[in-house]
């Protein structure tokens, strides 16, 4: 009998990735994919049905409220979307693989170049309550904590990655300032979720970065997908953090994945491969690279 997995948060970004992705890397795992609108993961009794039904082997919970702005406006619900949920699911995962995926954000940004063992302080709601849903995670030595990177991709509903997000606003006339001070280590859903899976049937435990290997500013971001969407190039323009009024902006999450770099079968893309290597393998399945605008 094939082991079950269990995907928390399948019609976002990374969760669709990895159930569309599951024949191709894990074809001896039953993937099934929960959404929203089939579970509420912060009402317990459902989690428990949902539980008693699948009775999975492993579970990938990629489930958020992952919006900063929503997250300012209705911190509870935040909490308990990312914290109070997750700790139901850990709970009942108490006795098998629970891989959560967490986010750079933790981190100031004071520093840059993140490893695993640097101390987080996160700036904003979102940050907060993903911190503290790592604590309940990492409470169990058998549950893992995966930091991930800022990821581009295609959604099925089509506005959960920056890309679609930058394209989407192109789309409707408006500017968007980029920090040419403000850095990341961008990543594609598809690389990421290839490593996700690699790394998911090696059972352990701990806390691991997942990110591409370019430390590249918003700017740089920015001027690379304008040669893939041309559409964004008159919309986008450099700036300053310093010049930025609104709430805390972390100045530089870039993280090292060399943790889980030593465990997997393929080296971990930059974003520039993403975007101009013509070679599917490692990459998305289904756009990679992106070629054409959506």
């Amino acid at each position: 009998m094939k082991q079950t997995v269990l995907i928390t948060g399948a019609a976002g970004l990374i969760g669709g990735y990895l159930v569309r992705t599951a024949p191709r890397w894990v074809p001896d795992r039953d993937v099934r994919g929960v959404t929203r609108n089939e579970v509420d993961l912060t009402d317990g009794p459902e989690v428990q049905r949902l539980w008693d039904r699948h009775r999975p082997d492993l579970v990938i919970h990629c489930a958020a409220l992952s919006r900063t702005g929503l997250c300012e406006q209705n911190p509870a619900q935040a909490r308990r979307i990312n914290v109070e949920a997750t700790r139901l699911l850990a709970d009942l995962a108490r006795d098998v693989p629970f891989i959560f995926l967490s986010t750079d954000q933790v981190f100031d940004g004071a520093k840059g170049r993140y490893v695993e063992t640097d101390a987080v302080h996160p700036l904003n709601v979102y940050a907060q309550t993903k911190a503290e849903a790592e604590q309940i995670v990492l409470a169990n030595p058998a549950h893992v904590v995966v930091r991930i990177a800022l990821t581009a991709g295609t959604s099925p509903t089509r506005d959960r990655s920056f890309v679609e997000d930058m394209v989407r606003t192109a789309a409707k006339k408006m500017t968007m300032t980029l920090f040419t001070d403000e850095f990341r280590c961008p990543i594609s859903a598809g690389a990421l979720v290839r490593a996700l899976w690699e790394f998911a049937v090696q059972p352990r435990g701990g806390l691991y970065h997942l990110g591409g290997r370019e430390r590249l500013s918003r700017w740089e971001i920015g001027e690379l997908l304008a040669g893939r969407y041309p559409e964004l190039r008159p919309w986008i323009h450099p700036g300053l953090v310093a010049d930025y009024h609104g709430p805390p902006r972390p100045p530089d999450l870039s993280m090292r994945s060399d943790k889980i770099q030593a465990l997997l079968s393929f080296p971990l893309p930059g974003f520039r491969e993403w975007l101009t290597d013509e070679s599917p393998d490692g990459g998305d399945l289904w756009d990679y690279p992106p070629t054409e605008s959506r």
